[in-house]
């Protein structure tokens, strides 16, 4: 039978799940903050884990981000369990690569039917490393690598599609224009990305377009090659379902983020979607330019230039030039707006 970790913070809630999940006839193994989880995950690689957000120590977020970067967990299913169903927790997290998430209060069946739905799901495309590699190594058989410097138009609408995109070092956004000209950014890509694959298997003209943020190394793959391989292959359909899927419900939660969120908060999401994206230590640090948070946010560079100059008063934040340095990332997301 399966092995689940569950990472949780409060004891009650933690043994709760363990017991549910031993009588379903799971094994269980239990952490109660993100540090140790992380040890537990990679040395004892769980099949699945379950995970709190808001942990001391290290929180959810950190530890997927830890350990979606390492080799023996990178493929591991990940569930957030999250207190309450805030937007910008399920789309942080799907952003991050989670595979789903359980608010609590939960009942034993939801439970059980999301760990069982994500297992099964992750046993039919073999979930096993070698293959995925295999795979992968398939996919690039033909590619191109190209460089590309900061500021770079990759594509733009309406250019054909004919390949898709691989980032494999540097820093991408995907943006669209909207009617009245104004650029919204929709997607952030870091190494290890794919990007430009809507368009590809559609065998369309880009609907948005793709600009470098800092000098980026990119490996392009031949359309037709992509679709006949997403075709024949069950792991390579899977990889970019699950992209697909993701990309969907992030794109859902920041719709509705630009509709009801006051500008204060979507500009403190924006700096927060960056250092989950972007983060390799701590404290964060990112050279960006203001139009590039303000099309994130859905707002003007004047209004994102205040709301920098706000967040700096109050010692959320330090900018230097065009560099961001996030000081308290916790209370920049956590504070009311």
């Amino acid at each position: 039978m399966s092995t689940i970790l569950v990472i949780e913070d409060n004891l009650d809630i933690r043994e709760n799940i363990c017991e549910i999940l031993d009588l379903a006839g799971y094994t269980t193994i239990d952490a109660e903050n993100g540090k140790i989880g992380v040890e537990k995950a990679v040395e004892q690689q769980p099949d699945l884990i379950l995970c709190d957000i808001m942990m001391p120590e290290l929180d959810g977020y950190g530890v997927l981000h830890i350990l979606s970067k390492r080799e023996e967990t990178l493929s591991t299913p990940f569930i957030f369990l999250t207190a309450k169903a805030e937007k910008s927790d399920v789309r942080r997290g799907m952003n991050l690569g989670a595979d789903d998430y359980i608010t609590k209060p939960f009942d034993e069946s939801d439970l059980l039917t999301t760990v069982d739905n994500r297992l099964r799901k992750h046993q039919q495309i073999g979930g096993h490393r070698q293959t995925d590699h295999a795979s992968f190594e398939q996919l690039f058989a033909n590619k191109s690598i190209k460089h590309y410097s900061a500021k770079d138009i990759i594509f733009r609408d309406g250019d054909s599609a004919l390949n898709i995109y691989y980032l494999n070092s540097g820093k991408v956004k995907v943006t669209k224009m909207n009617n009245d000209g104004k650029e919204a950014v929709i997607d952030l890509c870091k190494p290890g990305d794919f990007f430009g694959y809507w368009s590809a298997l559609q065998n369309q003209e880009h609907s948005n377009s793709a600009e470098c943020l800092e000098n980026s190394e990119i490996w392009l793959i031949p359309s037709e090659n992509f679709r006949e391989l997403v075709m024949e292959n069950s792991e390579i359909s899977s990889k970019f379902l699950k992209l697909m899927t993701n990309n969907l419900l992030i794109k859902e939660h920041k719709i509705l983020d630009l509709a009801y969120e006051s500008v204060r908060k979507r500009i403190a999401t924006a700096l927060l979607d960056l250092r989950d994206k972007y983060s390799t230590d701590e404290p964060f640090r990112m050279k960006v330019s203001r139009e590039t948070i303000a099309s994130m946010a859905g707002t003007s560079i004047e209004t994102a230039i205040r709301m920098l100059s706000e967040f700096k008063s109050d010692g959320l934040i330090e900018v230097n030039g065009s560099e961001i340095h996030l000081i308290n990332p916790e209370k920049l997301g956590r504070m009311p707006y």
